[in-house]
């Protein structure tokens, strides 16, 4: 999980977007599949970034890519939401406008995501009861985000918001070195 510092700004912003699904308008899980879509064309192009971040271009050109790009693949509304967000000279809080969403859409379906390092390719099976453990401990159902670091040597690192659980086989022979020295 990429780390992205969520302002105020983008969490008033996030806070609309959560008013239309608590208003029925659209759903959660709709607002958040628009979200994902988005960030995925946008973080495909960098010229597409660079035009969204220059001041230079006029709103009605930033206005005519959006509803060339998403005609027919975003709501209207959240059309709208990303022009409102030009206007306001605020896309450049998009990043974080769709964590703090994400956050929000996480605590309603209580979901938590969580980064599992191992040392090795794990197969579906042994990802399965990893991802139980968790579920039966947290609570939650589980988003895992699976990262092969052979540098651990062994066990895992799990990542849960700022919490890390080191099991590795590298921090216990560092923390065997330090107790020796």
């Amino acid at each position: 999980m990429k780390n992205i510092q969520i302002s105020l700004t983008a969490k008033n912003y996030a806070d609309a977007l959560l008013k239309l699904g608590q208003d029925n308008v659209l759903n959660y899980a709709d607002i958040s599949k628009n979200l994902s879509i988005i960030k995925e064309v946008i973080e495909s192009s960098n010229d597409l970034k660079a035009v969204f971040d220059n001041p230079a271009v006029s709103e009605e050109t930033k206005f005519s890519i959006i509803d060339d790009i998403f005609s027919n693949i975003l709501d209207e509304r959240i059309k709208g939401f990303l022009k409102i967000l030009i206007e306001k000279k605020r896309f450049n809080e998009l990043d974080g406008i769709i964590a703090a969403f994400n956050l929000e859409f996480d605590k309603i379906n209580n979901i938590q995501r969580v980064d599992i390092t191992s040392a090795i390719n794990l197969n579906d099976e042994t990802k399965a009861k990893i991802t139980e453990k968790l579920k039966q401990k947290l609570q939650k159902d589980i988003i895992a985000n699976w990262v092969v670091n052979e540098d651990i040597i062994g066990g895992l690192v799990v990542q849960i918001d700022d919490n890390v659980i080191d099991s590795s086989l590298r921090n216990k022979l560092e923390n065997l070195s330090k107790n020796i020295i």
